[in-house]
């Protein structure tokens, strides 16, 4: 299997709430996670975030789902881009508040660098955190 299908097969894994079970086999030890929003601030590895994932949807965000927008990979800097919207109502318990019933269809952005041995060895998310949680009322 090639890195690229590697990783995407461990963003599909992630965005569909498998959770750090569904995601390690795709993952090098230790591998790190950097998300610059308030909520992903504390988080600093692959697997955190994954866990994280499968909280949110199975949560405040149950049922959300996700689309895929484009995908690509760049061989020299071993990377994998993903581009996603993913779209959610706050009806399920979690959450900063209760229930608000109010959606949200935000994008973001996946890039994971890959390991030599084709795993995810460093993750990045880009995403406008403040605009999803103003869209489901959490500010």
């Amino acid at each position: 299997m090639s890195a690229f299908e590697t990783a995407t097969k461990f963003f599909h894994a992630c965005e569909s709430l498998e959770g750090w079970e569904g995601c390690r086999e795709y993952v090098a030890d230790g591998a790190s996670f950097t998300g610059q929003c308030e909520p992903l601030a504390d988080i600093a590895t692959v697997e955190a975030y994954c866990e994280w994932m499968k909280g949110l949807g199975e949560g405040p965000l149950k049922g959300c789902v996700y689309e895929v927008n484009g995908s690509s990979y760049d061989e020299a800097n071993k990377m994998a881009i993903y581009y996603a919207t993913i779209t959610g109502t706050h009806v399920g318990d979690g959450g900063p508040v209760p229930p608000t019933n109010k959606q949200t269809k935000t994008d973001y952005v996946y890039a994971l660098t890959m390991n030599d041995e084709g795993k995810v060895a460093k993750m990045y998310k880009v995403w406008n955190a403040s605009w999803t949680l103003k869209e489901l009322g959490w500010m």
